[in-house]
């Protein structure tokens, strides 16, 4: 018995160093374990806070690692997935915000979810609507009635709308519905002002054309119809030969206006600019008009500025658009009026003013006088002339790199302001 006491020292000695082994052992993978939990958990914040930057670290070999890698590889492919979709989110932004046509989204639940500037300027909508149900935020009763259809599934629909802006504004709003995750709808809003404006100037271009054609064609028609019923009477013959020269000779000067509209609208007519002597073209230009003036006993005015004397343009088109203005100032003129012409130096340029004492221009047509075959209220009916001198006018003024303005003079009559540079394109 005594000798198996030493042996049994031994093996309790040796078991009791084994379980310290073990037990330091396991302390020891459980603290490695511990700092590998750690790294997983300072990664992961790193991860929300959008910080992938840096490689993965090592997660160790076993169930633990093998988990942790498969969750880092998982949260790396999404966040390259939400980065995408956050450019392509930016670029969409983009492309709406730059966008000519207003853009509206509804989602199923009938909110905004998203409105684009130019949707915003069009509907009078403040940044604060998104989110708010559209019912709420839109005031168009046609453009309510639309969304809702699209949200009930109705097949897209587009409708005509003018808004009452400063000035108004013609609208083609369409709205379709679409289908992500619940129904929603899309509205496109189209401003066509301009479209619809030009394309009733076209209208009122062609049937003023007709008109201004028909008049002198059916005096024509009528003359040469009365000479051929009594050619014998010489006196009456001569006086329908002059009608029909006179009405004829009409019809000449508005196709000629109507051909050279037609070259300046497609840009054939360019400036030939050359040393210019102000005084004398304005000169020249009041000899021309000289017999209509003094038969209605008018007075005309010229003063130049020697400081603008002489300058670079194209002396043609320049004694064009004077000679339209002096015409229409004569015309529009009453007995026994004063119509001044005017030249002085402007910014960087020579302005040239023909002013009258006659009725002026109703405010509301300001705006309009330079359009082909605009009238104005009949106490500036047109009288004689093709309708198209203005028009003519606006286009050579582009050509010289000019402007012209009009306006009321404040004791009456109208002011025409044709303002040139000192060299126009082509000197």
């Amino acid at each position: 018995m005594c000798a198996m006491l030493p042996l049994l020292l031994v093996t309790l000695f040796g078991c009791a160093l084994g379980a310290l082994v073990t037990h330091l052992a396991w302390r020891r993978r459980g603290r490695a374990r511990r700092q590998r939990v750690e790294v997983i958990r300072q990664t992961a914040r790193r991860y929300a806070l959008g910080d992938r930057s840096r490689e993965a670290p090592d997660y160790g070999d076993d169930d633990l690692g093998d988990t942790a890698r498969a969750f880092d590889q998982a949260i790396r492919e999404l966040g390259q997935q939400i980065d995408q979709l956050s450019r392509d989110r930016a670029r969409t932004e983009t492309v709406l915000a730059s966008m000519a046509e207003g853009v509206l989204v509804v989602d199923s639940q009938g909110r905004l979810q998203l409105v684009n500037d130019a949707a915003r300027q069009l509907l009078k909508l403040d940044r604060s609507a998104l989110g708010h149900p559209y019912i709420e935020t839109l005031r168009h009763p046609a453009i309510v009635e639309q969304l809702t259809g699209g949200l009930e599934g109705a097949p897209a629909s587009t409708l005509e709308l003018t808004l009452p802006l400063d000035p108004p504004r013609t609208l083609m709003a369409r709205v379709a519905p679409f289908d992500s995750g619940g129904r929603g709808a899309v509205l496109v809003l189209q401003d066509v002002t301009a479209f619809r404006h030009a394309d009733q100037m076209r209208r009122d271009f062609v049937a003023n054309v007709s008109h201004e054609l028909r008049t002198p064609l059916t005096a024509v028609k009528g003359y040469a119809e009365a000479l051929l019923d009594d050619p014998d009477d010489e006196a009456m013959r001569e006086r329908f030969l002059e009608i029909i020269h006179t009405q004829a000779s009409r019809m000449e000067r508005l196709v000629k206006d109507l051909l050279r509209l037609a070259r300046l609208d497609a840009g054939q007519e360019q400036a030939d600019a050359s040393p210019c002597e102000l005084e004398p073209l304005l000169a020249g230009v009041i000899s021309d008009m000289a017999q209509l003036s003094t038969a209605k006993r008018q007075q005309v005015h010229l003063m130049v500025d020697p400081a603008v004397a002489r300058l670079s343009t194209d002396v043609a088109k320049l004694h064009d658009i004077v000679r339209n203005l002096v015409e229409n100032a004569v015309n529009y003129t009453p007995d026994e009026g004063t119509i001044t012409i005017e030249a002085g130096p402007a910014d960087a340029g020579v302005a040239i003013t023909v002013s009258d004492t006659g009725p002026g221009v109703p405010a509301s047509d300001l705006t309009r006088v330079f359009e082909r075959f605009y009238r104005v209220d009949k106490s500036r009916a047109r009288p004689g002339g093709t309708g198209l001198g203005l028009a003519i006018v606006k286009h050579l003024v582009q050509v010289l790199g000019g402007t012209i303005t009009v306006a009321n003079r404040p004791e009456g009559g109208a002011v025409f302001t044709l303002t040139l540079p000192q060299a126009s394109p082509g000197g």
